[in-house]
């Protein structure tokens, strides 16, 4: 555990230099219907002589030239106000030390620092992940890269617009319902047995790390709710077969998922499992749905059985 950092606290001890790296870096927020001169639907082409001066003059600044402990981390900058493109920043960091924040227009979105509100939503290294949770490579050697989720509006640096995700979410009713009012002065009751029933399910964070590393989310976001909506109506399903009478619209929330737009256009391709920080399967929970999908449908229809 000692030498265990994360990146909120490395990006405390930044020393950042103006350098970008790549031949082509290209843009992992584009979206369909984008204008054509909106800087986030574009490439950046920058060239390899300017990436090597920078970072000789950055490194020989700050005094790290022979240090084994000086790291880089390229970072995704964009700023919608002064009209320029994205770029990736470089930024030397010694990793055996922690200090305060150098460089104060760096943003991102941070909260709880312990994996549990989703705030810091990155991809790092081509993984989608909440960077608290992140253990960051302790090799000088390996250049740690950080960019937005990908596939979603950037609106400053590392932070992504969640206006579409969040109504998605709340597309599916993902709150308790029943029909008849409940008991007065009285709270619906559950088990320690019945309780667990619920892991694997109701420990999502909302980090939105699952949409956006999924393949359907990202060529029809507009109409695919993505992973996240689904695992939530899964939890509506598992209280409802825990007859405790704390929801009753299971059935409505299944018949709203019919369509080859939402639920239909899941193939299963795990991506949301494997990139979930907080280890849990959507695609499992996607499954029981569909299951229940079809229950209904023959319960409804029991001449075709």
């Amino acid at each position: 555990m000692a030498h265990r950092k994360t990146l909120p606290v490395l990006l405390q001890s930044i020393k950042s230099y103006d350098a970008v790296s790549g031949h082509h870096v290209r843009n992992m927020s584009m979206l369909p219907n984008l204008k054509v001169d909106d800087p986030r639907h574009k490439d950046v082409c920058i060239t390899k002589d300017n990436v090597l001066g920078d970072q000789k003059v950055a490194k020989k600044q700050a005094g790290t030239s022979k240090s084994t402990t000086t790291k880089e981390f390229k970072i995704y900058r964009w700023n919608p106000d002064n009209g320029g493109k994205p770029y990736l920043k470089s930024y030397f960091v010694d990793i055996s030390k922690c200090g305060p924040m150098i460089d104060p227009t760096l943003v991102y979105r941070r909260s709880c620092r312990e994996g549990i509100c989703g705030s810091c939503s990155m991809n790092i290294d081509g993984i989608n992940t909440v960077a608290c949770l992140c253990s960051v490579n302790m090799d000088p050697k390996h250049v740690t890269t950080i960019t937005p989720l990908p596939h979603m509006y950037v609106i400053k640096d590392l932070v992504v617009d969640m206006t579409q995700f969040c109504q998605q979410y709340k597309s599916v009713e993902p709150w308790l319902k029943t029909r008849k009012p409940a008991p007065e002065n009285k709270e619906y009751l559950m088990s320690k047995k019945d309780r667990k029933k619920l892991d694997g399910l109701y420990e999502c964070i909302l980090c939105a790390c699952c949409n956006t590393a999924c393949p359907s989310y990202w060529w029809n976001q507009e109409k695919f709710l993505g992973p996240a909506a689904f695992i939530s109506v899964e939890v509506q399903e598992r209280v409802a077969k825990l007859n405790l009478v704390r929801d009753e619209y299971t059935l409505e929330r299944i018949d709203y998922l019919d369509n080859e737009f939402k639920l239909g256009r899941c193939h299963t391709i795990m991506n949301c499992a494997r990139t979930c920080p907080k280890s849990l399967n959507p695609g499992k929970a996607i499954a029981q749905i569909r299951r229940m999908q079809v229950t209904k449908f023959f319960s409804d229809r029991p001449d075709m059985i």
